[in-house]
């Protein structure tokens, strides 16, 4: 009855006119930035990340949430029409999505698209309204030790994904924990690493980073291409955006099955909608009686990553609401904007600020709503956005991430920033060096400081007080099995190959 009861909380906050407003805004410009190619869901939610400053707290993080999910569901359709993916996520989408547009099939594959995000965004938020506050309460068992040590496994978890680079995984994640030392120190009042600068006694602002990491890394990384970028063909005329009776059937199956696979792996932090959408391609290829058809324009093999994909992001919210820990690198920014806020992620959420808890949470299944309805009837005027050239395209980048960075501040100062941490993560990009570990430790470095030196305040400096408690050591050991895991796993399948190759 809790759950009813806060859920109708929720929507009262959400059904509010200007929140609806809010919401509907970003369904569409997710959906737009999300379609962009190369733009995806971090880097345009990092560009509009400053829209929100002027909001209150509930209607900034509904609209964060409504980009997200339109994002979601607009990231496919530059796959379906170009083959070329809007980010990392919707690289399986080109798989079979292409090639039904080759077909003539663009109309099914879009609708196929929308409505498989629209039934696994629906279903993972059912998942997520329940498991929400049972999450919530167990959290608050949690106290400075417990919440290191959960910090811990999410830098752990998400630097372990860099497998074949483990090492170049936690250089980035050293450099992100290397940025929040930045700034007067909180407990002790002394000032590191400012060199005299004024402007950094208040540390460097998240938001700084993140456009600098994912905009202006964006814009140098295709600076190369853009004089001939946007010059493939696209189809812009569309007859009716749906599917036949036959392919719904073909299609449900693997979008109820794939859904909560989706869920469960954006729970885990750092994994992402990359690792979902692959896994679920797979399963249903394997699964499926006729797997000569994946890759050639199977409708499934589009249905399966869409449903695992949407799933996927909000199960990423997941323990970003209730435990402050993000399970994607795009949540890991909605996470700063919480924070940018002055809300405390968490149990505490819940109980503080539930109009921002539940609004969050109600949010999912009206977004989903609006997004199907921008992504379904609309899909045949926005994809017509695809057509933009990126020699203006990326010019606006520039000019919305200098301005929206200076919104900040008024300091003269971030656009240098901006500029170092665009030119950081073009080396980053070109030297393959993940750049999820470092947005995370740039989110959670400083509360993990002090969760840190508040345990050894507890414990008269005794490193001890990190195995007192069931919940410490599980969380700690997690942490190794995720360090040891990539290790693990490479000599196994060395170990499998060997018979093989003996064999030969």
């Amino acid at each position: 009855m809790d759950v009813i009861r806060n859920m109708l909380y929720g929507l009262s906050v959400v059904l509010q006119p200007m929140n609806m407003i809010w919401l509907t805004a970003g369904c569409i410009m997710g959906t737009v930035v999300g379609m962009l190619p190369g733009i995806g869901p971090a880097t345009g939610i990092a560009l509009l990340l400053p829209m929100t400053f002027a909001l209150k707290p509930a209607a900034a993080l509904i609209m964060m949430c409504a980009i997200y999910y339109g994002a979601m569901f607009g990231g496919s359709r530059c796959s379906i029409l170009l083959n070329i993916p809007g980010d990392a996520s919707s690289v399986v989408s080109c798989f079979d999505g292409y090639p039904m547009t080759l077909k003539g099939q663009a109309e099914a594959a879009l609708a196929i698209s929308a409505l498989a995000s629209f039934i696994g965004q629906i279903a993972a938020a059912i998942a997520a309204m329940a498991a929400a506050l049972p999450i919530a309460r167990f959290a608050l068992r949690f106290g400075p030790p417990e919440y290191f040590t959960l910090m811990v496994c999410a830098l752990a978890a998400t630097t372990s994904l860099s497998r074949e680079s483990l090492l170049k995984g936690f250089i980035a994640l050293l450099l992100g924990l290397m940025v929040t030392t930045i700034g007067i120190d909180l407990q002790s009042g002394v000032q590191r690493f400012v060199f005299g600068v004024p402007e950094l006694q208040m540390g460097i602002e998240f938001v700084v980073v993140i456009i600098g990491l994912y905009a202006i890394t964006e814009v140098l990384e295709n600076y190369k291409t853009i004089s001939t970028a946007g010059d493939t063909p696209m189809q812009t005329k569309f007859g009716r955006i749906w599917i036949t009776k036959e392919q719904w059937k073909r299609s449900i199956g693997p979008i109820l099955r794939q859904t909560p696979v989706g869920f469960l792996i954006g729970v885990l932090p750092g994994t992402g909608g990359t690792v979902a959408t692959m896994m679920a391609y797979n399963n249903e290829k394997q699964i499926s009686k006729h797997p000569e058809e994946f890759g050639k324009g199977a409708i499934e093999g589009l249905a399966a990553p869409e449903a695992a994909n949407n799933s996927c992001s909000i199960g990423a919210i997941l323990p970003m609401i209730t435990l402050g820990v993000p399970g994607s690198g795009t949540a890991a920014i909605m996470l700063g904007a919480l924070m940018i806020a002055g809300l405390q992620p968490g149990p505490l959420l819940f109980q503080h600020h539930p109009d921002v808890a539940w609004g969050i949470i109600a949010s999912m299944f009206v977004g989903a709503i609006v997004c199907l309805i921008v992504n379904l009837p609309l899909a045949g005027i926005l994809v017509r956005l695809l057509a933009v050239p990126p020699r203006i395209l990326y010019p606006l980048i520039i000019a919305i991430s200098f301005l929206g960075v200076y919104t900040i501040s008024f300091s003269i100062v971030d656009f240098y920033l901006l500029i170092v941490f665009g030119l950081l993560g073009y080396f980053m990009r070109k030297y393959d060096i993940p750049s999820a570990p470092l947005i995370l430790a740039v989110v959670i470095g400083s509360p993990l400081e002090q969760s840190f030196r508040q345990s050894l305040i507890l414990s008269d400096g005794s490193m001890g007080i990190f195995f007192r408690s069931g919940i410490t050591i599980t969380l700690l050991m997690l942490s190794a099995l995720s360090v040891a895991y990539p290790f693990v796993s490479t000599w196994l399948l060395k170990r499998r190959q060997r018979p093989a190759t003996v064999g030969q």
